[in-house]
């Protein structure tokens, strides 16, 4: 059950750096939740087997960090990306047109 709450929290961390950071619309909409949803569970998952008990603080703290830092990190690196490579490729039809060499 708590493999569920922190996937949600991470979940609503990427929400939230979706939201602050610049370029949203260079990268689809669930894109940055869905790599803090994940992140948190991998995070939680490796945690549990190196050790850490469930219940206690230290596995919330290091799993919903590591999630937000993987969404924050994907958004920064996506928007950016995506613009640069949008700017390539209209600048490659207009000067030759849709056929692609």
């Amino acid at each position: 059950m708590e493999l569920l709450f922190v996937t949600l929290g991470g979940a609503l961390l990427g929400l939230a750096a979706r939201y602050t950071i610049p370029r949203r619309g260079m990268h689809g909409v669930v894109v940055v939740p869905a790599v803090g949803a994940a992140a948190a569970a991998v995070a939680w998952v490796a945690l549990t087997w190196v050790g850490l008990a469930w219940d206690g603080g230290w596995i919330w703290v290091i799993a919903l960090v590591a999630a937000a830092l993987a969404s924050v990190g994907v958004a920064m690196y996506l928007g950016p990306r995506r613009e640069r490579l949008d700017a390539e490729l209209f600048a490659h039809l207009a000067k030759v047109g849709v056929a692609r060499s």
